[in-house]
């Protein structure tokens, strides 16, 4: 039996009926590459159970302790069935891309049941009519709670599910696997008894290495040596969201990526994402009449895992604020100033200590965390408040070999996250065999067109490759794939109109059904 971190808790805490705490993703499959060509749901099946042993999280459900006086605790689930947490589905004919979106919003929006694991995985068929997808593949869509996983947990997840080659098996467990009983009130209490008369002196602690670091930030902000990412404006999508989710993505050459980091010296390629997405969300705010004079700004969050806990369940993050500069709309310049608001952000984190905003959930209190979240929902504070931050981006870098699944190739991946009220709209980043994906998840209430924000973000991407294209070939550096590649098995393309800023009101008003 394993506590939950205060921060894990605080995943179980916040969940409204509005707001689910699970992440998850969309990946396809090639199943060709299965011996026969076929794959059936009973080998899915039979392959995640020989993989059980390989992530803790699989078998392990929650524990609340009585009244919620303390963290609840993990237990190995002694009613674990794996038939309740791996479903199959098929989409209607035509299975073209926007059903299987609207699916996978459906499927997202749905909370997980916290009796149980907390994890489900569907099997969706019936991907029929999606462009640059090979004949006969198949999605599977996971949600895994973010109490148990951070974006680095999940991707050793998806490594636990996964092989490097079509015909590879596990390794069997090295003991057999062994259920718990549900621990009696008294064991939870006396617990809960030992943990309160150690908290002080955690909270001494913390206090005491954190104060001489707060002090240098306050003397660097006042000396103007240390920036805050400016004012967070107001948008569409910091008020309270719905129960309901749309979902869309799309997928780049990583090359394209790294060349156009390359016109501007010392960016990365999470700045050229960001300064992408800042794109995109100046498109779609301003076809709706509705952009801001200030810059949009995003909360990036941050690893803190040690060497020593890198295959530890659970979350170990922390974050930055960054300003992705949604009100500059010539892409080049745009990037230039991402850049350089990412460098400002990234010396005001490293003054304060990416570690000491984990360090202080500790002290999250078990008792009253639920019912503040539920009362900042029911009372609409979100509204009336100015907002934290106006996005999520989450890059989590992935593998850069072909993955299989029980044989299957895994083809693309699109990640899943998340919204609350007052931030309702994240957006996963994932990378993967040469490609990046940029997802979106968002309430169908303040998107209700997801599919013309995903053009958004094809039109911003392409404008930022034609601008760094022309930079690098004045500079001599190496120049970007001019010419689109052709099609190949990296990820789902879909014929699109691309929506102009010239022509952007009328096509958010013409944009297709949201989920």
């Amino acid at each position: 039996m394993d506590q939950l971190s205060p921060m894990d808790a605080s995943f179980l805490y916040f969940e409204t009926a509005n707001a689910p705490m699970h992440i998850g993703g969309l990946t396809i499959y090639d199943q060709s590459t299965v011996e026969g060509g076929v794959l059936g749901f009973k080998r899915i099946l039979e392959n995640y159970e020989t993989r059980l042993h390989l992530a803790r999280s699989f078998r392990q459900r929650i524990v609340h302790v009585p009244m919620n006086l303390d963290h609840p605790y993990w237990i190995e689930d002694p009613n674990f069935d794996i038939e309740f947490h791996v479903r199959h589905i098929a989409l209607p004919k035509p299975g073209n891309w926007r059903q299987l979106c609207i699916q996978v919003a459906r499927l997202h929006a749905r909370p997980l049941d916290v009796s149980r694991p907390l994890w489900e995985f569907t099997v969706i068929e019936g991907l029929d009519q999606v462009e640059g997808l090979p004949p006969g593949s198949f999605g599977i869509m996971s949600k895994i709670h973010h109490a148990a996983i951070d974006g680095v947990s999940g991707a050793e997840i998806v490594a636990a599910i996964h092989d490097i080659a079509p015909d590879a098996r596990p390794a069997p467990p090295e003991k057999p696997w062994v259920p718990e009983r549900d621990p009696n009130v008294l064991e939870l209490l006396s617990r809960t008894y030992i943990n309160n008369l150690r908290q002080p002196f955690k909270l001494a602690g913390v206090v005491a290495s954190s104060v001489p670091a707060l002090a240098k930030v306050g003397i660097g902000l006042t000396a103007g040596k240390l920036k805050t990412a400016g004012p967070v404006p107001r948008t569409r999508f910091n008020t309270s969201i719905s129960p309901h989710r749309v979902f869309d993505g799309r997928s780049f050459s990583l090359s394209d990526i790294r060349a156009m980091k390359s016109a501007v010296e010392g960016a990365t390629v999470n700045d050229v994402i960001v300064a992408v997405v800042g794109g995109a969300m100046r498109k779609y705010l301003e076809a709706k009449d509705e952009l801001p004079k200030e810059s949009l700004i995003a909360m990036a969050p941050i690893s803190v895992r040690s060497d020593d806990k890198k295959k530890a369940a659970g979350n170990l993050v922390s974050g930055m604020m960054l300003s992705i500069r949604t009100d500059i709309a010539d892409p080049a310049e745009r990037l230039r100033a991402v850049f350089q608001a990412t460098k400002s952000s990234k010396e005001l984190t490293n003054a304060i200590g990416a570690k000491t905003l984990s360090d202080y959930s500790q002290f999250i209190p078990s008792t009253l965390s639920g019912l503040a979240a539920r009362l900042y929902s029911n009372l609409g504070i979100a509204n009336r408040i100015r907002p934290f931050f106006n996005t999520v981006i989450t890059n989590v870098p992935g593998p850069q070999i072909p993955l299989y699944m029980t044989g299957s190739r895994m083809v693309t991946h699109y990640g899943l996250a998340p919204i609350l009220d007052g931030m309702g709209i994240i957006h996963p980043v994932f990378s993967y065999c040469g490609q990046i994906t940029v997802s979106f998840t968002s309430c169908r209430e303040m998107m209700p067109d997801p599919d013309f924000y995903a053009a958004c973000i094809q039109e911003s991407f392409d404008e930022m490759k034609e601008a760094m294209l022309a930079e690098a070939e004045a500079s001599g550096v190496e120049t970007i794939n001019a010419k689109p590649k052709a099609k190949a098995a990296t990820g789902p393309r879909r014929k699109q109109s691309t929506p102009r800023v010239a022509r952007a009101k009328t096509s958010a008003k013409a944009a297709g059904t949201a989920a």
